[in-house]
């Protein structure tokens, strides 16, 4: 879909509080505890505000860290990196390309090819299963 961003209405209806926080106001979850840090069905993770396709199920992998974790984006220009120096660090910010929403951060420490690990809050996620049944 990849619509724009919906208004503050519209997302305070449409998403739980922890979706709000972690889109809107850059919250993270706690490690663990997210709907897809485990999650093994083929599909696309999309982008819960605005159904962007972000991530395939293909590039994700357990880093351990607590939360989804994939070694690239669905297309390169579906998510957006910038820097973030926010609590007393330097990192870079995921954000959804569409709308900006918050979805976690990048680190250099993930798997080959890439050497990229995208850690993704699962509140930012939406997944959609592949039609091959």
């Amino acid at each position: 879909m990849g619509a724009e961003k919906p208004n503050e209405d519209a997302l305070r209806t449409r998403l739980d509080d922890e979706q709000y926080q972690v889109t809107q106001n850059k919250s993270t979850e706690r490690p663990f505890t997210g709907k897809y840090v485990n999650w093994k069905e083929d599909g696309t993770y999309r982008c819960v505000v605005c159904e962007s396709p972000l991530f395939s199920s293909e590039h994700k992998y357990d880093s351990g860290s607590g939360w989804p974790s994939f070694w690239l984006p669905l297309a390169g220009d579906n998510v957006r990196i910038e820097r973030d120096t926010s609590h007393g660090m330097i990192r870079e910010e995921v954000l959804c390309a569409s709308c900006g929403a918050h979805l976690g951060h990048l680190f250099e420490d993930g798997p080959k090819p890439t050497g990229l690990r995208y850690c993704i809050n699962s509140a930012s996620l939406d997944f959609a299963k592949s039609d091959d049944d």
